[in-house]
């Protein structure tokens, strides 16, 4: 397992939407274990492929994962997911994101989802989540569709953050 580099916004690879996986072999196992490895560092409860700069339908989660104690580990590896129901009850969630780090906002989403995907094994899972696990795979699931968090606020919000990160990265010598 390696730890990747976590994309900061703005970033093309961000806003593409990411390709399905045709064969889940080695190479997406060590991807999975990277990424886990990697949102366990930052520390994140999801972490989507583009994140990683790899533009492919792959997320990992951990919603109960407590720090403080590595025995807690639960995580999801999920690859090609598709949400096939809604609930129609909302929520609202403070989001945030590796790739806008400090930054967040009030995200309103569905309560629960079903999902459909592949395991790291490419066999065929199904899940029904709700509260925090749903709205972690709703924002995983955005991000490969090219999708932030920070779509779903007001735009003054959102060009604030932007305006925020773009100075960010000029301070630190990434735009010329």
């Amino acid at each position: 397992m390696a730890l990747r580099e976590i994309l900061i916004a703005p970033h093309p690879v961000l806003q593409a939407v990411a390709k399905p996986v045709e064969v889940v072999d080695d190479q997406i196992r060590t991807l999975l274990d990277d990424m886990l490895e990697t949102m366990y560092q930052a520390p994140g409860i999801g972490l989507a492929a583009p994140q990683v700069g790899v533009g492919l339908r792959v997320i990992v989660v951990d919603v109960v994962y407590d720090p403080q104690d590595p025995s807690t580990r639960a995580p999801l590896k999920i690859i090609n997911p598709e949400i096939v129901s809604l609930s129609d009850e909302d929520m609202t969630y403070s989001e945030g994101c590796l790739s806008i780090p400090e930054h967040y906002g009030d995200v309103v989403r569905p309560r629960a989802i079903g999902l459909k995907y592949l395991d790291e094994f490419g066999t065929p899972k199904t899940l029904e989540a709700e509260d925090l696990l749903a709205i972690c795979l709703q924002h995983e699931i955005d991000h490969l569709e090219g999708i932030l968090f920070i779509d779903h606020l007001s735009n003054i919000k959102r060009n604030m953050i932007m305006r925020k990160l773009l100075k960010e990265k000029k301070l630190r010598g990434e735009f010329a």
